[in-house]
């Protein structure tokens, strides 16, 4: 159809719509359909036309081959290419290599001191690692020899803590080095030995958690009291107590209580060697308890007395932000320092059931000294496993871990107690070793053969600190006031810097 068919159509249409023929609509139909197909081709035709312009200009476009081209101008050579070998610092190539260092623990927690792999600051907090879920236990093994900056990590973790509200508690210093820290932060040393004032009862109720019933306190006090009654006597005499002595010491223990307010060590060790008639039904009471009650007299009238005979001359404050039990004058006696410290594990132990007790580093320094008593290590068994519960990181102290060695005899019990004192720890330190100390640090700690290999070469103040499965090397940085207050070598230098 033309144009002016077109036009003839539209004006018939417009014209006289109304009158408008049967074949007149059709052909207008027709035609319109037409002007469709036409359209349509059109358009068709067009995308074709573009589709081979394309095609053609790519069969046009000429491309090098894959191997290159293989005229002499393409510099191809049958040897291979080579360069000469470059040798420079690691503090150079990390800038070829920029992401292969670890990417740290973040930045919440305490101030350490520096990665030596990034050259990021490295923060730790057992409770924050825990809180996000990179650790499970929050416990601690720090392992060095003597001179490796051991110590000083130990204070500044737990004094650095005290801004963010955690308490400090140091169940057994045998050096005393401590007291001086405890007193600057403003917290207590609490020093104990032969021809001070000071004294322990052992019987003392302790602090009273908030929210007990005065049945529920009446009934813990009393359990608390046996328990450490059978304790002090087990270690004193270097065995289990047998059930006739359990008994003795609970009959004893009972009537000591009823007759006095405040009752003391002296009232049961009488009640035991002496038993009041209504106890000894049978006669046989002083025979089963003599043994245990002569052991006990050794602390309140033998080679131990002085200490355990009299009301308590210090107290146990836990709103204190540090505490730490002065063992300094007593550490050449064993049994003494083993009393001693299960009498403070016991003040502690009541201030950790208190619900808003807050979270606590516990110190165990020395370690060696204190694993080697089995009741004290069954009562830091029960702390380890209960840290999460109490809300506490308790931190055991090295020089080696073939100090384990003298736990027990091989297979025990005992060295069973102390090996799942490790196993409960996921934060192990390590500073420098001795050489023949590797094997033995490795198998304890499962460090692999390259962690191994960077313990003899670690400096003053550098550890190796397995978290988890994560591995870090650090260097301790301290504040020149820090370590004014945590030197250890002040004997050994005679002031001299």
């Amino acid at each position: 159809m033309n144009d002016d068919e077109r036009e003839r159509l539209h004006t018939t249409v417009l014209l006289d719509p109304a009158n408008e023929r049967r074949s007149v609509r059709r052909a207008r139909r027709q035609a319109a359909q037409r002007i469709a197909t036409d359209d349509r081709k059109a358009h068709h035709a067009q995308a074709r036309a573009g589709w081979e312009a394309e095609r053609d200009a790519q069969r046009a476009t000429t491309y090098l081959p894959s191997a290159g081209e293989a005229r002499p101008a393409a510099l191809r050579t049958p040897g291979k290419f080579r360069l000469p070998r470059h040798q420079d610092t690691s503090a150079t190539l990390a800038g070829a290599y920029p992401f292969l260092a670890e990417g740290g623990l973040g930045s919440q927690g305490v101030f350490v001191g520096q990665d030596l792999y990034s050259g990021a600051s490295f923060v730790y907090d057992p409770w924050v690692l825990y809180a996000r879920g990179a650790i499970t236990a929050p416990n601690i093994v720090l392992a060095g020899i003597v001179g490796s900056g051991k110590s000083s990590l130990a204070k500044s973790l737990y004094t650095r803590s005290i801004p963010f509200g955690r308490r400090v508690y140091v169940p057994g210093d045998p050096k005393g080095e401590h007291t001086a820290v405890a007193e600057a932060v403003g917290g207590r040393a609490i020093v104990l030995g032969h021809g001070m004032p000071n004294r322990l009862n052992p019987l003392d109720e302790g602090h009273r958690p908030s929210g007990l019933s005065d049945t529920e306190w009446l009934s813990q006090v009393t359990s608390r009291r046996r328990d450490l009654i059978g304790a002090l006597a087990e270690t004193v005499l270097d065995r289990p107590l047998t059930p006739l002595e359990h008994t003795a010491i609970d009959l004893a223990l009972a009537d000591a209580v009823r007759s006095s307010d405040v009752p003391i060590l002296p009232m049961v060790v009488d009640r035991i060697l002496s038993p009041a008639v209504d106890n000894d039904v049978d006669g046989r009471l002083v025979e089963d308890g003599r043994v245990v009650g002569h052991a006990l007299r050794r602390l309140v009238a033998g080679d131990l007395q002085g200490l355990f005979d009299g009301p308590s001359t210090v107290k146990f404050d836990p709103s204190l932000p540090m505490i730490s039990l002065d063992l300094s004058r007593v550490a050449g006696n064993s049994t003494l320092v083993s009393v001693l410290m299960t009498c403070s594990s016991a003040w502690m132990e009541s201030a950790l059931l208190d619900p808003q007790g807050g979270q606590r580093w516990v110190i165990y320094d020395e370690a060696w000294r204190l694993m080697s008593h089995p009741a004290l290590l069954r009562r830091m068994d029960a702390q380890w496993r209960l840290a999460r519960h109490f809300g506490i990181a308790n931190m055991l102290i090295f020089h080696k871990l073939s100090d384990l060695d003298n736990v027990g005899d091989q297979g025990s019990a005992m060295r069973a107690l102390a090996s799942s004192l490790l196993a409960n720890a996921e934060t192990r330190i390590i500073y420098r070793q001795e050489s023949d100390q590797l094997g033995a640090t490795a198998s304890a700690l499962g460090l692999t053969g390259t962690e191994q290999g960077l313990l003899p070469g670690l400096g003053t103040g550098q550890g190796l600190w397995r978290i988890k499965d994560r591995s870090f090397v650090v260097q301790h940085q301290l504040h020149p006031a820090e370590l004014a207050a945590f030197d250890t070598t002040s004997r050994m230098t005679g002031g001299v810097r």
